[in-house]
């Protein structure tokens, strides 16, 4: 029978964010407490600031834009200690945020505000002029591209969110009902399979729910006030807020439990280890890359990161060599956890206490859930035996946007989600993931549609067919995409061809989506006889290719 979680259930307040964040009766924090530090430039939010300059957003929407409930916003932006505001002034006027990659190309940017139907975009300053090719192609007016951050427009064409406020003075506004069941505060994008990204919608009453269901996971190792000098618990955010990771462990939860999040633009390995010393940082949400540089760069030694108490991987597994190497080399330990852009994001982590004696397991299923394990033919396993994880809980989207046949055939008729992971769970309760059903490659916690690179590939001179596959590379503890190609006629299988393919598209995809695991060439896919792509034939020939350069290397060590 499915599994309930064994943490106790709560009553998920009915009230969207705002409610929860700021009209709360039991906040043991004072308005003076720093919530938002940017290391680089001092610069800080208190919760009180935070409040303040989200209401002047808000009212500023609504007095300059005539902002209407429902109306998306989006983010096209780094890590940026404007961004809490900006998110929940946007909700105070009954808006939805939808944040982008700053990655992006300028034509991914704008399927995306297309897809969205945003009605404004947020920038920095060297990310204005891909806003602004993006906002022209879907014909977003210019006059509705606003900066956040430190840097501003000289010229003055452009205008700071600080000055979207309401300076009329002739109308009071209030900020707007919302149901919290049913009007979506995120519209954030997770890759498909089948090409574009997918608009994932989710709730006010999905990510209150996470919210709480996150911190009783942390079982109140997190506090305001924690540590000898009663200043609290100060976490290192450098997961970008654009992915839900970022957006729900890190933006909402430290204004809910008020530690101070100290915000890196990006990441760096040096100066997350400077930022760990210098504001002595005791907690860190990572991703396993990460857990690998702290365990073998050398740079790390030059710092004293002794004040983190401990980490939590995410986004994708984290093996036991790992995380054995960390805690051997800094004795910091890390616990994992598991979520989906679905499911807001957190469904299980494991608890503090028991880092060490589950390692490999991504932890408990967290309050108010209901999980279970299925087959193939979707009938339920029992525990100890391997199938598809599927979810149901509060904290499960409403489903994709403009996509009713893809959410139906992501949500069951009584709430579960498929999550498309395969896994099981031991006597104990702790919940493994061994694979996935999906195809995605994870690069890095990036999502990577194979079928995206596909189709990108296919459009070049040299490539008569395609499959994109991911790889994984031990140096960088991840999976990288490898483009299995069939050249056109006349075209030469070489080094200089491999090279010109992986530039190529070098130049028209994200940091991420790139080919980092090269080209192969090939006589022909693997496909069936509808025409799919038999990634898993390309899987074996992985396993091949790996296997002979190990023999290769053994030989050679032999000579």
């Amino acid at each position: 029978m499915p599994t309930a979680s064994a943490y106790p259930s709560f009553e998920v307040p009915n009230t969207d964010l705002w409610g929860l964040l700021f009209e709360r009766k039991d906040r043991a924090f004072p308005d003076d407490k720093v919530i938002y530090l940017d290391p680089s430039t001092s610069r800080s939010y208190t919760y009180a600031q935070v409040k303040q300059t989200a209401l002047d957003f808000g009212a500023g929407l609504r007095a300059l834009w005539d902002w209407q409930k429902g109306d998306v916003l989006a983010l096209y932006t780094p890590n940026c200690i404007d961004t809490p505001a900006i998110t929940w002034g946007t909700h105070w006027a009954g808006g939805v945020l939808s944040p982008a990659n700053p990655g992006y190309t300028a034509e991914e940017l704008a399927f995306q505000l297309k897809d969205a139907g945003a009605k404004a975009l947020v920038t920095q300053m060297p990310f204005l002029a891909n806003a602004r090719k993006a906002a022209k192609m879907v014909g977003l007016d210019e006059s509705r591209i606003v900066v956040m951050g430190d840097e501003r427009d000289g010229t003055g064409r452009v205008k700071h969110f600080s000055s979207i406020r309401n300076t009329s003075g002739a109308t009071r506004y209030r900020k707007r009902k919302v149901d919290p069941k049913e009007d979506l505060a995120f519209l954030v994008y997770s890759s498909g399979t089948t090409g574009h990204p997918k608009g994932v919608m989710l709730t006010h009453r999905n990510i209150v729910s996470n919210v709480l269901m996150i911190k009783a996971g942390e079982g109140g190792k997190l506090g305001w006030n924690n540590g000898a000098d009663g200043s609290g618990d100060r976490v290192l955010a450098f997961l970008p807020f654009f992915h839900i990771y970022g957006l729900t462990c890190l933006i909402h939860q430290s204004l809910y439990t008020g530690f101070t999040l100290v915000v890196m633009s990006k990441f760096d390995i040096e100066s997350f280890c400077r930022i760990i010393q210098a504001h002595r940082i005791t907690f860190a949400y990572v991703v396993p890359p990460v857990v690998l540089l702290l365990s073998k760069h050398p740079i790390v030694a030059k710092y004293d990161l002794s004040s983190v108490r401990m980490m939590n991987s995410g986004a994708a597994p984290l093996t036991r060599e790992l995380v054995e190497a960390l805690h051997a080399r800094l004795k910091i330990p890390v616990k994992q956890g598991y979520g989906l852009s679905e499911t807001s994001p957190t469904t299980h982590t494991q608890p503090w206490e028991t880092w060490n004696t589950t390692i490999g397991s991504v932890g408990t299923l967290l309050p108010n859930q209901v999980a279970k394990y299925m087959s193939p033919e979707e009938t339920e396993v029992p525990a100890g035996q391997t199938g598809e994880l599927w979810i149901q809980g509060p904290n499960i989207f409403k489903g994709y946007l403009n996509n009713e046949a893809m959410t139906a055939n992501a949500l069951t008729a009584d709430g579960y989600f498929k999550t498309g992971d395969v896994g099981f769970q031991d006597k104990d309760g702790n919940f493994y993931i061994t694979d996935r059903v999906k195809e995605l490659i994870k690069y890095k916690g990036f999502q990577v549609p194979p079928a995206e690179l596909e189709g990108l590939l296919l459009s070049h001179p040299c490539i008569e067919d395609v499959a994109v596959v991911g790889v994984y590379d031990k140096a960088q503890a991840t999976e990288v995409p490898r483009a299995y190609v069939v050249v056109a006629k006349g075209v030469a299988e070489s080094k200089k061809t491999e090279e010109e393919i992986v530039g190529w598209v070098r130049g028209k995809v994200a940091g991420h989506k790139r080919l980092r695991g090269g080209v192969r060439f090939v006589n022909e896919i693997p496909k069936s006889v509808s025409g799919k792509i038999l990634r898993r034939v390309l899987k074996m020939r992985v396993k091949e290719e790996e296997e002979n350069a190990e023999v290769a290397v053994s030989e050679k060590a032999k000579l």
